[in-house]
């Protein structure tokens, strides 16, 4: 049973239909690359707030800041 764990920023407002675009896209790629059955291909979508996310070592917001500056 494949399992996929997409995480996502909690910004923005993601709809429920990006979400199912999102699911859809990501068992057809199981199915198409790895012949895994849609049936059994397991989806989950965690929405992770702001400050619980760090990219470089750094909050995102003060990496997305300094990433600006370049």
């Amino acid at each position: 049973m494949p399992y996929i764990n997409i995480k996502i920023t909690r910004e923005g407002g993601v709809t429920p239909t990006q979400k199912a675009e999102l699911i859809k896209g990501a068992t057809d790629l199981l199915v198409r690359v790895l012949g895994k059955s849609p049936a059994t291909t397991v989806v989950v979508i965690d929405e992770v707030e702001m400050e619980n996310w760090g990219i470089g070592g750094l909050p995102v917001e003060d990496y997305r800041k300094q990433a600006a500056k370049k």
